[in-house]
């Protein structure tokens, strides 16, 4: 689960915010603002753009939480806002480009692994994040919402504006990707344990 739902902020400080009090904002902005650059980092592999998304999602915040109920948690309300942003960046840089948020998974067929810019080092292979960086983003923003922050497909679909076996396919998709980069670290880590068993 994301650390949106680990975070904790005195309902009078939202309630301050509400008012326009500046120093409410800021303890909100300093609360949040890590776990807002990490998934919008997530979503865009790019620093820069992922800071712009920061400023974005906090000016949203601090424009809208006037109409924050309490409802949900302040981290679910905000993490919601900063998955809206990321989103909308990547429509963005879809359209731009030309491409429809329906599939990209066209870019990376199957077949061998290194053929797809997947690193076929072990040591490579392991990092998650690199692994995550050779899905398309489509594919990759799925498996973000659905594993690390926790959404449903329904909702990511309702995010995405798409069907719910949409997101269940770019999952499924995902996950095949994935698969060899965790067989050969598998496989490296079961070769290192057989080695250490003989000594």
């Amino acid at each position: 689960m994301s650390k949106f739902a680990d975070i904790q902020v005195d309902p009078a400080i939202v309630k301050r915010a509400a008012r326009g009090d500046a120093r409410a904002h800021e303890i909100i902005y300093r609360a949040f603002a890590a776990p807002v650059y990490s998934l919008c980092l997530r979503f865009t592999r790019v620093p820069a753009q992922a800071e712009d998304l920061v400023q974005e999602t906090f000016i949203e915040i601090m424009r809208s939480i006037a109409k924050f109920r309490g409802e949900a948690a302040l981290g679910s309300w905000i993490r919601r806002i900063a998955v809206s942003k990321a989103l909308m960046h990547l429509r963005s840089a879809w359209t731009a480009r030309g491409q429809s948020l329906a599939d990209d998974w066209h870019e990376t067929t199957a077949g061998n692994v290194s053929s797809h810019g997947v690193p076929s080092e072990p040591d490579v292979a392991l990092d998650l994040d690199s692994a995550l960086a050779n899905l398309p983003e489509t594919s990759r923003a799925v498996v973000w919402l659905h594993d690390v922050e926790g959404f449903t497909h329904k909702e990511i679909a309702a995010l995405m504006g798409k069907t719910e076996s949409f997101s269940k396919s770019q999952l499924s998709r995902a996950y095949q990707r994935l698969r060899p980069l965790l067989t050969v670290a598998e496989d490296d880590l079961g070769g290192e344990n057989a080695a250490l068993r003989g000594c």
